[in-house]
């Protein structure tokens, strides 16, 4: 080969891979949409109003629960170099809080028994 068939032939494998260029971004938005499908076929089906319920019994529970409450929180004090007693750290005791959404998500569900998959026994 010479000089100019080896730039045409550099040109057209640059063409080429411009091409494909587009069709892989296609494959990875199809790919990516069914890897998504695939994570949600075994997820239950909810009604858009049953989602809006959960939201708003979560939102509900947030927004009563007493966050001013000290008993929800662990501190952790040091003495300070100077003889000051400082708060090193807290912590957010959550496990009430979780508590709660749970309960309040619960309560807008009826459970069924389940057979040994895990799945809903509809028998």
């Amino acid at each position: 080969m010479n000089e100019i068939d080896l730039k045409t032939k550099i040109e057209g494998l640059k063409k080429a891979i411009a091409e494909h260029k587009d069709f892989t971004g296609t494959y990875e938005s199809q790919l990516k949409e069914t890897q998504k499908e695939l994570v949600d076929y075994n997820k239950p089906e909810l009604a858009p109003a049953q989602l809006d319920a959960i939201q708003e019994a979560v939102e509900d529970v947030v927004g009563h629960f007493d966050f001013d409450d000290t008993d929800n929180y662990q501190p952790e004090f040091e003495l300070d170099y100077d003889g000051k007693v400082t708060l090193s750290s807290i912590n957010f005791e959550s496990y009430k809080l979780i508590e709660e959404i749970v309960e309040k998500v619960h309560n807008l569900f009826k459970e069924v028994p389940s057979n040994e998959e895990g799945e809903a026994d509809n028998s």
